[in-house]
């Protein structure tokens, strides 16, 4: 069995990795490159491969970063099975399809302001090309082994990402290769831990924050209550740029939990997202995935989904509707790294004013224009205009979605044997950093994954 990055192998998004095994070709994830706009005109790049040579495609979780290419793959010729987990399934048609109207929509805009002799622009792929990829999709549940090829089995594991989110287990030619995809923090809301992987002969691992700690959770929620408090009093309103898996329905469980501590009748509350309220529907279909407090949170407070002061806002209008509040609105909107969405709308409308509160809840990748309110810019530019940015600005490192060094460790380390072992999906400060840590502790070599870099399985 071999192993050949082409993807987040130096940086967080784009997740590509293709393992060659029984005399098959079986891609793991096919995620878009995300950041800056000239990182991502690199997903229009070729890949580095025959897609039309590949035999299957496995998803470890249906985030943009891990899906986000996948039915430019059939475009480019691809034409086998795609393999998820039953939630991912669900969720991977609501991302693509919004991925996809955003890519109409940006190439038709262009079209209108090109200039005579300038070529049209083409999206990457159309809502057409979903349809067509979904029809490809196999669900499969957690801890159930398939053969997806002759020789090749597959079988996904509790991650504690995002609903659905999941290990991935390779067996081939008596190796098994395990591929961390994304993996949660202990005790995140709503989500179970991620599972126990008792042996491997080779692990691909994330190391998203290998660099860092997380605040503890329970400070981190005690700080987000104090931020509502402080923009009560302030007489503002509070942002959230939050992904529409993951993170807004994580909040929207804090909200219920504290409702009484907090106060939270008082404020309104908007999920202004349409694929954000399709995402809720999803995760009500699958409560059978919930942790024991998730169970217990809807059984005793208001449902987080169905709060009495909460708003979804499909529409447009709607969406600007809310720019009229000029206090007392919580606006959880996308997209969660502020670099394209509703938020930017918002930011636009309520960035310039002091008593404003942005609370950044995930990763903000280089280039976006979440890192540099995160970094402390003055000003931002959004659609074109120079936007003054004097909101009061909250990073809440203890709700990502990512676990940090030391979970990163833990779950390595109880690994039997400490197999070998390479980094992913981080950028190289976090890789290095994470690498020493794991070297010294266990005695293993670890490898930093690089885009056209091979290991033998």
């Amino acid at each position: 069995m071999r192993v050949h990055f082409h993807g987040a192998a130096g940086e967080v998004t784009g997740s590509l990795h293709e393992v060659e095994a029984a005399g098959h070709r079986v891609l793991l994830d096919c995620g878009m490159i995300q950041g800056s706009p000239e990182a991502e005109r690199r997903n229009l790049d070729p890949f580095a491969f025959d897609a039309a040579a590949l035999d299957a495609l496995v998803i470890s979780h249906a985030h943009i970063d891990h899906i986000g290419r996948v039915p430019l793959l059939l475009k480019r010729g691809f034409r086998g099975a795609i393999h998820a987990q039953e939630a991912t399934a669900d969720l991977m048609r609501i991302m693509l399809l919004d991925s996809a109207s955003i890519a109409e929509s940006e190439a038709e805009r262009g079209n209108r302001k090109r200039q005579r002799g300038e070529p049209e622009l083409i999206p990457l792929y159309t809502r057409e090309d979903v349809e067509a990829t979904m029809q490809r999709v196999q669900p499969l549940a957690y801890d159930t082994r398939r053969e997806i090829l002759p020789g090749v089995e597959v079988a996904f594991r509790e991650a504690g990402h995002i609903l659905g989110s999941s290990v991935v287990e390779v067996y081939a030619e008596n190796r098994k290769l395990v591929f961390s995809g994304d993996l949660g923090p202990k005790g995140t809301p709503i989500l179970r831990d991620p599972a126990p992987i008792d042996r491997a002969d080779l692990v691909l691992m994330e190391s998203t924050y290998g660099d860092r700690l997380h605040k503890d959770r329970a400070e981190t929620i005690l700080e987000l209550g104090r931020i509502l408090e402080s923009a009560w009093s302030d007489g503002g309103n509070v942002l959230i740029p939050a992904f529409a898996v993951g993170r807004s329905q994580e909040l929207l469980y804090w909200f219920a939990k504290y409702w009484d501590e907090w106060n939270v009748g008082r404020w309104k509350i908007f999920l202004d997202s349409p694929m954000a309220a399709k995402v809720v529907d999803v995760y009500d279909r699958h409560t059978d995935l919930f942790d024991e407090d998730a169970a217990r949170v809807w059984k005793q407070k208001p449902n987080p989904f169905h709060l009495p002061n909460l708003q979804l806002t499909e529409s447009a209008q709607d969406s600007m509707a809310i720019n009229e509040l000029e206090r007392g609105a919580i606006v959880i909107a996308g997209s969660g790294m502020a670099n394209a969405g509703r938020i930017l709308h918002h930011f636009k409308h309520n960035l310039s004013k002091p008593q404003t509160h942005v609370v950044f809840v995930g990763y903000q990748a280089e280039g976006t224009i979440g890192r540099r309110l995160v970094e402390g810019a003055k000003w931002v530019r959004i659609h074109g205009r120079d936007v003054r940015a004097l909101a009061q600005r909250h990073t809440i490192g203890g709700l990502s979605a990512h676990t940090d060094q030391h979970g990163l460790i833990e779950w390595y380390g109880q690994i039997a044997g400490h197999p070998p072992l390479a980094l992913v999906h981080g950028e190289d400060k976090a890789r290095e950093a994470l690498a020493g840590e794991i070297g010294e502790r266990f005695g293993v070599k670890v490898e930093l994954a690089r885009p056209g870099m091979t290991l033998q399985v």
